[in-house]
């Protein structure tokens, strides 16, 4: 048993008979508005689903994103290549060589100068400005003191007449910012008050009841009208596909199909036959014809030049097959048995 008790669930806050008034008829009067706008909203939205995908999307990518990738491909990264290696070959190079042999040494050079320079300048302080600065600060340390003990009383007396002249504005202005706040309660805060309470609460009220209740029932008349649009969607969707797609589709199925398939083996496969055997006849009247000029074009050669001679047969350096070398075997003056 739990020792804390659940809170019990709120019940909703009861209605007063004003609401209850309004909430039917803005329900019908805004449910026969919204209805149509629905329809056309969701007409509008099929509409532009379809020519998203296939309209915009093809043509985007055709004119837009097939030239930009073969642009950037093709064009862009190859001139970012070689321009990339100018300014290496033209800029880096001579920059680095540069740093490298003469700003290095000239570096070196000036940070040496600057070091003495440097030295000096710290044993000057050291040595001259120092003493000179300490007796520059006695001396003035000498002359606050004389102006300190003649100035003391005049300041004193300027920061009483100060305290008095503050005190006086002071009063004076407390005086006149409470004048002020009197009459600015009673012709301004006042009257704004009965106003708010008596006025402007209860009209606001009113129009916050009327406004929740035409925000509500227009929520509930969008998804009525969504329900409708679909209902009616669905409707038209059945009624194209019996009286378009399924006679269109029967006609395909049951005339154009056996039809084709008539067409197909009555009339296409031997007039494809007979093609491929009409180019297997030219194919091979072809090859003889190129088989017969070839012979005569011999022909002529032969009678205008006669017969061509025959190379000389030229002793190989390699032996024969029969005489090939083997390990125990060679061909050497040294080593022939």
């Amino acid at each position: 048993m739990d020792l804390e008790k659940q809170p019990a669930p709120q019940s909703p806050a009861p209605e007063g008979c004003l609401t209850v008034a309004i909430r039917i008829p803005v329900r019908i009067v805004v449910l026969v508005l919204v209805v149509p706008v629905r329809m056309v909203w969701d007409a509008l939205v099929v509409v532009g689903r379809f020519l998203r995908d296939s309209v915009l999307r093809p043509l985007w990518r055709a004119l837009v994103v097939w030239p930009l990738t073969a642009l950037w491909r093709y064009v862009v990264v190859p001139l970012a290549k070689a321009v990339g290696w100018l300014v290496k070959v033209l800029v880096v190079v001579p920059l680095v060589w540069l740093y490298r042999y003469v700003l290095t040494p000239v570096g070196h050079g000036i940070a040496w100068v600057a070091r003495g320079i440097g030295a000096g300048a710290e044993w000057l302080y050291a040595r001259v400005l120092t003493p000179i600065g300490h007796g520059i600060v006695w001396l003035l340390k000498g002359a606050g003191a004389v102006l300190a003990w003649i100035f003391t009383p005049v300041g004193h007396a300027i920061a009483w007449c100060a305290r008095g002249i503050a005190w006086l504005a002071g009063t004076i202005a407390e005086g006149v910012g409470v004048a002020l706040y009197w009459i600015a309660r009673i012709l301004l805060v006042l009257p704004a008050v009965a106003l708010w309470r008596w006025v402007l609460a209860p009209v606001g009220r009113v129009l916050a009841v009327i406004g929740r209740e035409v925000w509500d029932a227009l929520g509930h008349a969008w998804r009525i009208a969504g329900h409708i649009s679909l209902a009616v969607g669905r409707f038209l969707g059945t009624l194209f596909r019996w009286i378009f797609v399924e006679p269109v589709r029967w006609v395909y199925r049951t005339v154009l199909t056996p039809v084709g398939h008539v067409i197909r083996d009555v009339v296409l496969r031997p007039v494809a036959e007979a093609a491929r055997s009409v180019g297997r006849i030219t194919r091979a009247a072809l090859a003889s014809a190129r088989e017969s000029v070839r012979e005569a074009r011999a022909d002529f050669r032969r009678m205008l030049f006669g017969e061509p001679r025959q190379r000389e047969a030229v002793a190989r350096r390699e032996p024969s097959a029969a005489d090939t070398r083997t390990l125990g075997s060679s061909t050497t003056a040294l080593t022939k048995d």
